[in-house]
């Protein structure tokens, strides 16, 4: 053991009369650990709740759209396969538009999306995602059944229908009859609900097999081909590629450009939070400074006698520096360790509930990453170490016959 860390260790341990001096250490480890801890937490918060929205929404969208603005569709399995190039994993055709559900407990504007069943589940997650009923009987209608329809959850539940129930739809499409022109109605029966725990898909969808969509909508054939990536977190850097196989008569979209508002006014609010919450460290690095200078006034003489026993100002240095940086060390790794095990908790018992009407999701999730709790950890030490400077310094100024003259 190093003379300097010696004695800065009794500094830290000190008992008895000199209590005080512990008890100053141990309010300076607090600091720096509740500083960290909620450093991590803020961080954990901000990206579990970006990454529960992305993972709900690419889960429930497709991660590309292509349309033919000046054109139509016209071979869907040429277009398929012209689309399906390395490191697309599925294609879908779809027709989306505005309608009108008359059913026993509400009459509201929803969004119908015409799908066909063999393709839809390899573009999201469909499949997975039914609570009740299934594809099956959407696709697979007798001659004197209803056509089928499936519902969100959420939709399904303010409207009061269940699998089974008549609904009535209705589009803003016109059709021509002996009484004038019309909207286009059709009773439908439930043939499913799902839930992609997306409260905007799950409250407002109705799926449709897609010529029946397409019929109800006045369309001749597919607005939209989805497609599905093996990373959806190439979509931006995979559309100048797909634009360029494509050709000009192609317009593509990814979901990064459909929803970018959204995520980067969630990246601007974990920055703010982050330094926000990352003052409460700078204030327990003042804590530090303040406590490591009440300790050099308090050990004067001591520091003086040292000098005087020829240590030299080096080594009184280092002893405050080491004792500011253990604090931090302990500090820090405390804070994270307490703040990664608060964020286990909070995430396993779902201990923060909100309205999924209003944030999209049920409770506050918490995800930590290794690369924040790194960079967290080691700003803490950084700046505790920078905080060190000043009182080390001070005590390598102290004139030893100056400091036993007044004693």
């Amino acid at each position: 053991m190093s003379f300097s860390w010696f004695v800065a260790r009794r500094y830290l341990t000190a008992r008895r009369r000199q209590a005080f001096i512990s008890l100053i250490s141990a309010v300076s480890i607090l600091g720096v650990g509740v500083g960290v801890m909620a450093v991590i937490i803020a961080l954990a918060l901000m990206t579990g709740v970006q990454g529960e929205m992305r993972d709900r929404l690419i889960g429930a969208t497709a991660h590309m759209y292509v349309s033919k603005p000046l054109a139509r569709f016209d071979d869907l399995d040429v277009e398929r396969r012209k689309m399906l190039l390395p490191g697309v994993v599925g294609a879908a055709p779809t027709v989306m538009g505005e309608a009108l559900l008359d059913a026993p407990a509400a009459k509201p504007a929803i969004r119908l999306k015409g799908i066909d069943p063999a393709y839809e589940p390899e573009v999201t997650d469909l499949a997975t995602a039914m609570t009740s009923g299934s594809l099956d009987a959407l696709a697979n209608r007798g001659p004197d059944d209803f056509d089928g329809i499936i519902l969100g959850d959420d939709l399904a539940r303010s409207v009061g229908v269940r699998v089974g129930d008549l609904v009535r739809v209705q589009t803003l499409n016109l059709t021509s009859t002996p009484m004038g022109l019309v909207p286009r109605t059709r009773p439908m029966e439930v043939v499913g609900t799902f839930r992609f725990g997306f409260h905007e898909v799950d409250k407002a969808f109705g799926l449709l097999l897609l010529p029946v969509a397409e019929q109800l909508l006045g369309r001749d054939g597919p607005d939209l081909i989805q497609l599905r990536l093996a990373d959806a977190d190439r979509a931006p850097a995979f559309k100048p590629e797909l634009e360029a196989a494509l050709g000009d008569e192609y317009d593509v979209q990814d979901w990064t450009d459909l929803n970018g508002s959204l995520y980067a006014a969630l990246r601007l609010e974990k920055v703010a939070i982050s330094l926000a919450i990352g003052l409460i460290v700078m204030v327990a690095a003042l804590n530090l400074v303040a406590s490591l200078v009440l300790l050099v006034m308090e050990k004067t003489r001591d520091i003086a006698i040292l000098r005087t026993m020829g240590a030299p100002a080096r080594t009184i240095r280092r002893i405050f520096i080491l004792q500011g940086l253990a604090i931090g060390l302990v500090g820090t790794f405390g804070g994270a360790v307490m703040g990664v095990v608060a964020c286990r908790i909070a995430d396993r018992y779902k201990l923060i509930s909100m309205p999924a009407d209003v944030y999209q999701i049920s409770h506050l999730p918490f995800r930590v990453q290794p690369l924040d709790v790194t960079v967290v950890v080691a700003a803490a030490i950084l700046i505790c170490l920078v905080a060190t400077i000043y009182p080390s310094r001070q005590a390598g100024r102290i004139d030893p016959a100056e400091a036993l003259r007044n004693q």
